[in-house]
């Protein structure tokens, strides 16, 4: 029964860690460093608020939904 309340314990923790999400530079880093590794050049990522008009391709969100990130090349 310990062990039952202690993975119980242990899986709320973890939920908690997934609903805040990665903050937006984290998030940001990880996109262009999968972007460099596919050859792609002259693009920029930006962090805009999730309701201001943006051009260009929604390609992350972070900080609880917040925010978004947008590709343009």
């Amino acid at each position: 029964m310990k062990h039952f309340i202690l993975a119980v314990g242990l899986l709320s923790l973890a939920g908690t860690a997934f609903a805040e999400g990665k903050s937006c530079e984290e998030l940001k880093a990880e996109i262009a460093v999968k972007l460099d590794a596919k050859g792609v050049a002259g693009y920029s990522l930006e962090i805009v608020d999730k309701d201001a008009a943006a051009v260009g391709k929604v390609v992350g969100t972070c900080e609880k939904g917040t925010k978004v990130i947008v590709y343009t090349k």
